[in-house]
């Protein structure tokens, strides 16, 4: 693997979701080395709520996530170069292809296509449609259930659990009262 020095990735909590680089992270490309700096807040994989179930936040790509951070904060490369060493180091992490080319799709559309040419918008489209159309229903249906749970509960309190079982107490009350 391109990636130089410890294998860990070593990050402490800034918030709920950024985390801050304690160990420095080094990427040999083909033509540059990139370090990721300590000190460096990042989020890992940055993926809609409704589709975590498929894509957590971190994983094998944990750190192609964290060098794509910060190649696009940063700038030393330019955003549709960015991109492609995340598709490139993503697969040099071991995750699967489908995965792999859905992830580059959305950060290729985060980034607006930014630098890209014909070739690259048919290939974006190839990848993107069927992807979209995979991911709609379970979106779909995740989005329902969460807006239905929110309008279930009072004022954005929690939930009820209602026991289906009645208590033991209960069940020697209703006992006495038809004795």
């Amino acid at each position: 693997m391109p990636f130089l020095g410890e294998y860990a990735v070593v990050v402490e909590e800034v918030d709920a979701v950024s985390w801050r680089m304690r160990v420095p992270l080094t990427y040999r490309a083909a033509t540059h080395v990139f370090t990721v700096p300590v000190g460096f807040v990042t989020d890992f994989a940055s993926v809609p709520r409704p589709l975590i179930w498929l894509i957590p936040r971190y994983g094998t790509y944990t750190r192609a996530a964290i060098l794509h951070d910060y190649l696009c904060e940063y700038e030393p490369v330019g955003r549709s170069d960015a991109d492609g060493i995340f598709r490139r180091v993503l697969r040099e992490c071991g995750v699967s292809r489908p995965q792999r080319w859905m992830m580059w799709a959305a950060v290729r559309f985060g980034g607006r296509m930014a630098g890209a040419g014909g070739r690259e918008w048919l290939q974006f489209l190839l990848i993107a449609l069927p992807a979209v159309l995979i991911l709609a229903v379970p979106f779909l249906i995740d989005w329902l259930f969460l807006l239905l749970f929110r309008l279930c509960t009072d004022d954005g309190e929690r939930a009820t659990v209602i026991p289906l079982q009645p208590s033991v107490e209960s069940a020697i009350q209703s006992q006495e009262q038809r004795a």
